[in-house]
């Protein structure tokens, strides 16, 4: 569906339309990756941090260390931590060589789901199944460049 007929709207032009183009894709994107991870009793933002969890290797990270490379910055880590910890995804034990930072490590029922989530979340990625491998890297490359 064109993005016109998706918000019944025209652009005044071509830069006004990529925006709110990719605006509307990303939250679109973003439910539905919602749903796929709502049916496994998780958010997205606690997906990302179970994923950079994983990502360390086993190795404790800092509450700073996932600030940083988490998707949504604007997401209160200390809060999905705290969810993740109750739901036995992660450990947090104090740090050794500073008492006021908190070592986080995922568990092996955090490793556990996240296999469970790398089968479902190839439903995602099959949002891709319409384009080429050569358009999906000029669509990254197209994404760094707005960035840069």
């Amino acid at each position: 569906m064109k993005i016109e007929e998706a918000i019944q709207s025209k652009f005044a032009d071509t830069n006004q339309k990529a925006i709110v183009n990719l605006l509307y894709t990303a939250s679109w994107l973003s439910g539905r990756i919602s749903e796929v991870l709502k049916k496994q009793g998780i958010t997205h933002q606690q997906y990302n941090v179970l994923r950079i969890l994983r990502g360390s290797k086993g190795q404790p990270v800092s509450l700073k260390y996932i600030r940083e490379r988490m998707l949504d910055r604007m997401s209160d880590a200390s809060r999905i931590v705290d969810k993740l910890h109750n739901k036995q995804y992660l450990e947090r034990k104090q740090c050794p060589s500073d008492r006021r930072n908190v070592d986080i490590t995922i568990t092996n029922e955090g490793l556990n789901l996240l296999q469970k989530l790398d089968g479902t979340v190839e439903e995602i990625n099959d949002l891709f199944s319409s384009f080429t491998e050569e358009e999906v890297i000029d669509f990254n490359n197209f994404l760094d460049k707005l960035r840069h």
